[in-house]
């Protein structure tokens, strides 16, 4: 058991909203980041690529596995030096590697693009702990607020993201795409100068005498493998579908306007929800919202066979969004609920780096499996992934209710 110390207060609601909104703004900039990627490298590994088209989307799994990796080192980072020295640095590092793609982009070399994709990621690492960094000091009743606010700034990430490559593709023609990063630099940049804003001190952390609870105690908890498992199911299944969207729409004789509006809506669907996620997990329940999104994701993978004309990608891409918002909120939610104070560093950052493992897996995997097998393909994968996710519930709901009868 940890006592915070007196001059860190731990439920200071005004502290917790000013931050939850600066770091909303920090996520409509930083979120914004991941749209370019998923957006455009994809459609320029195509050209960049003499042969091997399934390695198109090499650059994307690099960036998700980037974020794998950096998941660990952005959790001890700041477990040292706090949560605005390591966003700061994450930005600063994360508009180096926008200028590095940029570079890549006019030279037309795959191997610069994909590493920096994968140093983009690991910068993403620190942005994916917005939502951890807004519930760190709010109250019990505010924390799910916090993080729905947080995830708000997504909205404006929707626009900000695919805007930008509309509007910056040909600046450097016939550089596709190299606008696009000098202008993923910027937006790097502005991040950095709003979470230099953050008010969040180290957390003093005073340990009583009661020993820490071992770290297999906590990772055996019923709440904490469903919570990870479900958030793994729904961010994979989310990215193997983005991933794999824009080349399918190209592939299909749609523009690459088309492909990157389809993003802004998908990702304006995952982030919009959020203004009222937080209020439907305090009156429903973690696991009723985690279920509802997974039942989501089904309809999405259901609408993706029925054919190829636009307006079903988009439907298709909003279902998704929406789909993962339910799951991933609530299990990102229901992940606050199994670690203490002085745990909630090491125990965030294995939930990420398990997490974006798995998505580098479906990054990886997507790309070979539209082009072996095609779109539908890609569709099927999604209903025993949400079956599975049924099955991590109802074993909670089981497990609970076996002991509360204790």
């Amino acid at each position: 058991m940890a006592v915070i110390s007196e001059n860190v207060p731990v439920a200071d609601d005004r502290r917790a909203r000013r931050n939850a909104l600066l770091l909303a703004i920090a996520q409509s900039l930083g979120g914004s980041i991941g749209t370019i990627i998923f957006s455009t490298t994809a459609i320029l590994s195509v050209s960049l690529l003499d042969e091997d088209k399934a390695l198109a989307t090499l650059p994307i799994t690099a960036y998700v596995l980037g974020t794998a990796l950096g998941a660990m080192p952005a959790g001890l980072i700041m477990g040292r030096f706090g949560r605005r020295f390591g966003f700061c640095g994450a930005m600063l590092c994360g508009a180096c590697f926008g200028l590095l793609a940029s570079y890549a982009a006019f030279m037309g070399s795959f191997p610069l693009l994909c590493l920096s994709t994968f140093g983009s990621g690991v910068m993403v690492a620190f942005v994916q702990q917005f939502r951890f960094a807004a519930a760190d000091t709010a109250s019990d009743a505010f924390r799910p607020k916090a993080i729905s606010w947080v995830l708000t700034g997504g909205i404006f990430a929707a626009i900000i993201g695919p805007q930008t490559v509309i509007f910056t593709k040909d600046w450097f023609e016939p550089f596709l795409f190299a606008g696009t990063y000098l202008a993923q630099a910027v937006i790097c940049l502005l991040t950095f100068c709003v979470v230099s804003f953050l008010d969040m001190p180290k957390r003093q952390v005073k340990q009583s005498k009661e020993r820490r609870r071992p770290l297999g105690q906590i990772l055996r908890q019923p709440k904490f493998v469903v919570a990870v498992g479900c958030a793994m199911i729904s961010y994979a299944l989310m990215n193997l579908v983005m991933t794999s969207a824009p080349l399918a729409m190209v592939g299909c004789g749609l523009s690459h306007s088309d492909a990157a509006l389809g993003i802004q809506w998908h990702v304006l669907a995952m982030f919009a929800p959020s203004f009222f996620t937080g209020n439907l997990l305090i009156k429903y329940g973690r696991e009723r919202v985690i279920a509802a999104g997974f039942v989501i994701l089904g309809l999405c993978g259901a609408l993706a066979l029925v054919g190829t004309e636009l307006w079903i990608f988009w439907a298709v891409l909003i279902l998704l969004g929406l789909g993962w918002n339910f799951s991933f909120v609530g299990a990102t939610t229901l992940l606050t609920d199994v670690y203490q104070p002085e745990e909630r560093t090491i125990v965030q950052a294995i939930n990420d780096s398990l997490v974006f493992g798995t998505v580098a897996i479906a990054s990886f995997s997507s790309g070979s499996l539209l082009h072996f097998f095609g779109w539908d393909a890609v569709a099927v994968v999604i209903f025993p992934f949400v079956g599975l996710s049924f099955i991590l519930l109802l074993w909670l709901i089981l497990t609970t209710k076996y002991e509360s009868n204790l």
